[in-house]
């Protein structure tokens, strides 16, 4: 796991406490892409908490993105995410 993944891993947990989470680095898969030019990062995060019970996608994702907050402009160029409540397997 890469540095930048496991800043992403202890900012998830802290903010969710997620039964289940699982971030992968996918940059090698874009080098030479115009995005990573700037050296910044393409995740891809699965995570399951109780925070995202009853929620929509879309809400999922604005708090994901919240709880990674200057990351977002430092570290990671394009994240895929996952997210779902834990009453929803």
């Amino acid at each position: 796991m890469t540095d930048r993944s496991m800043i992403i891993r202890k900012r998830l947990e802290a903010a969710f406490q997620p039964e289940q989470l699982s971030v992968q680095d996918d940059s090698h898969q874009h080098v030479g892409h115009a995005g990573a030019q700037d050296g910044r990062g393409h995740f891809t995060v699965e995570i399951a908490a109780a925070a995202f019970d009853g929620k929509a996608a879309l809400e999922c994702h604005r708090m994901v993105y919240s709880a990674l907050d200057d990351l977002m402009t430092t570290d990671i160029h394009a994240l895929r995410i996952h997210a779902r409540g834990i009453r929803e397997k």
